[in-house]
């Protein structure tokens, strides 16, 4: 079976967290953990914008 990149339906926003998550058989709440860690601890790393631009490039799970 091919494994795709997809935003997840199990979602809080948009899914991109959840979706990374099942791409690599992970515990969506460390994904989401870390990931907010990495946007408010660090100041190179643009969370946000990142976010919104996977959000529209990532598709959705059918």
């Amino acid at each position: 079976m091919n494994k795709r990149l997809t935003r997840s339906n199990d979602q809080l926003i948009g899914g991109v967290c959840s979706g990374i998550a099942e791409y690599f058989e992970l515990d969506p709440s460390i994904i989401r953990i870390a990931y907010a860690a990495l946007t408010l601890f660090t100041a190179g790393f643009p969370g946000i914008l990142l976010y919104i631009i996977m959000l529209f490039v990532m598709p959705k799970k059918l």
